[in-house]
């Protein structure tokens, strides 16, 4: 119950403990204190004041996070992306403590790194408003495409519930710009449903055989075997030859799609092809053999930069909630953001040797550095020229991670 709320309460209440006698008093009382959950005497005090409503604080109360902890916090949110303060809570302390082993922060004092750690989600929301970006984002436009339905894969949603790891959605995102003529360049990403875990390929052309082997290059480096797969209605992904490819390359591979034009049906996908790639490269047109190779570059570096250092939250229960008009509502509860490496960690399906190699490359790299040399990639890629059909043939043969004859075989 909200402070208003009590003073409301305590406001029709008064006059019936006016009135009541004193064994009536004594049973308004223990009502009043169930209620509101105060002290006894203190609802005696407010029941006999003239007036119930709060006053005014004649002094402020002292900051209790001054600029020291403003400026780590603005250090962390440059080097980290800038997630959301949801994102930042609990993970300020360890986020700190890896800039200050590459020297991006100086050494922290245990005062300072207790106000980390005990910082409050809405302390961080305001000062984050307070913190400039150093680069202006794109907006983005959703591709519409035409798909293609097999009736042989059943229509299913995968629940935002699941615990084990191996259940990835998969989409592909286009990049060609204001003009779809000709080939350009696609990003394939699958994204996880348990951990969040994210891995994306740059594909020039969306072909069996290119597709395929970006499918192939995620599966050499995912941490985790595949159990199921879950893509969109696109004929890039429902064609007789990827199915082949999928039944030789992971046997016991569960495939279901999603509804046709329900894009929320692949909700943890869509959401990080915004939050990873069109916030990297916006609408811009990339359609050469160069741009594709320094994508998948990129894409190297940023599969590190999010699965070891951005926190992110997971669904832990929805609740159905009745305000005081009586309308029902659903309330979303999400646990504590956790990056997601730490998710798959937790699991268990890692071994020994994984973890500690793991952990090694976390413990080696440099958020912040990590992060302005995606920039500095993004901006090069953007000033590299575009394909001139008439003069050049791009070779889509030199983007490609596997020879064709191994995935022939495969």
């Amino acid at each position: 119950m909200s402070l208003e709320s009590r003073r409301e309460y305590l406001q029709r209440m008064r006059g019936r403990y006016r009135q009541a006698s004193r064994s009536e008093k004594t049973l308004l009382l223990d009502e009043m204190e169930q209620v509101t959950q105060m002290h006894r005497k203190s609802l005696v005090r407010l029941l006999r004041s003239p007036n119930l409503e709060r006053r005014k604080r004649h002094r402020q109360r002292g900051k209790a996070y001054g600029a020291d902890v403003q400026h780590v916090l603005a250090i962390i949110c440059e080097s980290y992306d800038y997630p959301c303060a949801e994102r930042l809570v609990g993970n300020l302390g360890w986020m700190a403590e890896q800039l200050v082993a590459h020297g991006e922060l100086p050494p922290l004092d245990t005062t300072l790194r207790e106000k980390l750690e005990r910082i409050s989600r809405a302390s961080i929301q305001r000062r984050l408003t307070q913190v400039p970006k150093d680069r202006l984002y794109l907006k983005r436009r959703s591709p519409r495409s035409r798909n293609e339905i097999a009736k042989e894969i059943p229509i299913q949603r995968l629940p935002w519930d699941e615990s084990q790891p191996g259940h990835l959605e998969m989409d592909l995102v286009q990049h060609s710009g204001p003009n779809a003529s000709g080939e350009f360049a696609y990003s394939l990403q699958m994204v996880d449903v348990a951990t969040g875990w994210s891995e994306i390929v740059a594909l020039l052309g969306k072909s069996q055989r290119v597709v395929a082997d970006g499918c192939a290059r995620i599966l050499d480096r995912i941490p985790f075997p595949i159990l199921q797969l879950h893509p969109d209605n696109g004929s890039e992904f429902l064609n007789r030859h990827l199915m082949r490819f999928w039944r030789e390359a992971v046997p016991h591979l569960r495939l279901s799609r999603s509804r046709p034009y329900q894009s929320n049906d692949n909700r943890f996908v869509e959401q990080k092809n915004s939050f990873l790639i069109r916030k990297m490269f916006g609408q811009e047109r990339l359609d050469t053999v160069a741009q594709v190779n320094a994508m998948n570059q990129l894409y190297e570096q940023l599969r590190l930069y999010y699965n070891l250092f951005q926190p992110v939250m997971r669904l832990q229960e929805k609740r159905v909630v009745v305000d005081r008009r009586g309308h029902r509502r659903v309330r979303l509860i999400y646990d504590q953001a956790q990056t997601p490496y730490e998710r798959v960690r937790a699991t268990g399906v890692l071994s020994s040797d994984q973890e500690a190699c793991w952990d090694r490359a976390r413990v080696s790299l440099n958020p912040r550095r990590l992060r302005l040399e995606m920039n500095r990639l993004a901006d090069e890629i953007a000033r590299l020229p575009k394909a001139i059909p008439s003069e050049h043939t791009e070779d889509v043969h030199e983007t490609m991670y596997q020879p064709l004859e191994t995935l022939a075989v495969r």
